[in-house]
């Protein structure tokens, strides 16, 4: 009799994945990642019909209703799985429950958060946590267009420098048309910054407005204004694990007023694969001295891009290339030049050497 640990490669199934939140945005396009890549999605929510829905766009694609009020139905909604991305905000209501129910279960946990104050909570609720050390799992929050890709830009940029004296990240899009998770996430934040200097993460309060300035990207934007303090995850993400003791973070205010429209329409498709036309510019400068190093990524659609991050990291933690367990970030985890790489990327500029020559 053959047992499936001995059966060739090619002939083993691969582990099941949950999505969480699984008729949102994002999450309808972590879903396709996951079936073009040959993973088996189990899909949940709290939504029965919304729910049905989602699966039916893939036939044969199993779905079950869970609650975050019911930890029996979280335990139900993963039983079988090895790994559970979470895709439904607000993140500082399913988070808790999630992971909690990924710990019961001995499975890895992922979400795709850009909530700065969440972030920092899970963070300091399971780094130090006994219970995921001895499950050997990992449970990694952020693992998304924000909080993943500055992150890995910047450890890229850093190199083999022990540490730097100041990181700038700074995010260039051409419209933003948020989705409703995201226009929750700022209410909820009201205006609070989180920022990191003299080693420390802060969180300001929105009373004081944040500074302004100008940034000189590279095409296709060119010098745009800027607004400081931007309250992005990757402040957090690299804080965590590269050396500095500042970190700045800077938005181009071009983008803006989309966020205030007063009859927002969320993300506009522009082709069969529902993305939408955004384009996005992430630029890291590392300085230490009189020196600097820079890495830059561009690409299209920051809901659409967090899809081929997560499962490109789901897929390397279920597959043994993780570097860590634990609670860990997208810099900690992997190598993040070849990471970058295997993302689908218009450009990818950093002092990297050429594919095959070291």
């Amino acid at each position: 009799m053959t047992e499936i640990n001995d059966r060739p490669d090619a002939e083993r199934a691969k582990p099941v994945v949950a999505v969480f939140g699984a008729y949102g945005h994002t999450a309808r396009f972590v879903t396709a990642e996951l079936l073009e890549r040959g993973w088996t999605p189990v899909l949940s929510g709290r939504d029965p019909e919304k729910l049905e829905a989602a699966a039916a766009a893939h036939p044969g694609v199993e779905w079950r209703v869970a609650s975050i009020d019911t930890p029996d139905s979280l335990d139900r909604a993963i039983a079988g799985t090895a790994l559970v991305i979470n895709c439904a905000g607000p993140f500082g209501d399913t988070a808790p429950p999630l992971i909690e129910a990924a710990l019961r279960a001995g499975i890895h946990y992922l979400d795709v958060t850009g909530e700065t104050l969440v972030a920092i909570d899970t963070f300091d609720a399971y780094r130090d946590d006994p219970r995921v050390k001895e499950a050997g799992v990992v449970v990694a929050p952020v693992m998304a267009f924000y909080g993943a890709l500055g992150d890995l830009l910047a450890t890229v940029a850093i190199g083999d420098w022990p540490e730097a004296d100041e990181i700038s990240i700074a995010v260039a899009l051409d419209s933003w048309h948020p989705t409703r998770g995201t226009l929750l996430a700022s209410e909820r934040r009201a205006g609070q910054r989180v920022i990191f200097a003299d080693h420390h993460l802060q969180v300001l309060s929105g009373d004081e407005p944040p500074p302004t300035g100008t940034w000189a990207f590279s095409a296709p934007f060119g010098t745009q204004d800027v607004v400081g303090q931007f309250s992005t995850t990757d402040v957090i993400t690299i804080s965590k694990h590269l050396d500095t003791p500042r970190i700045n973070a800077f938005l181009n205010t071009a983008p803006l007023k989309d966020l205030s429209d007063p009859d927002p329409k969320g993300p506009q498709a522009a082709d069969a694969s529902g993305r939408s036309a955004q384009v996005f510019l992430v630029e890291v400068v590392v300085h230490r001295g009189d020196e600097q190093r820079r890495a830059a990524a561009r690409g299209r659609d920051i809901y659409a891009f967090t899809a081929p991050i997560v499962v490109e990291a789901a897929e390397r933690i279920l597959t043994g290339r993780s570097r860590a367990a634990g609670v860990v970030t997208a810099g900690e985890m992997f190598d993040a030049e070849d990471f970058l790489r295997s993302l689908p990327l218009d450009e990818l500029t950093a002092d990297l050497p050429s594919p095959g020559n070291g």
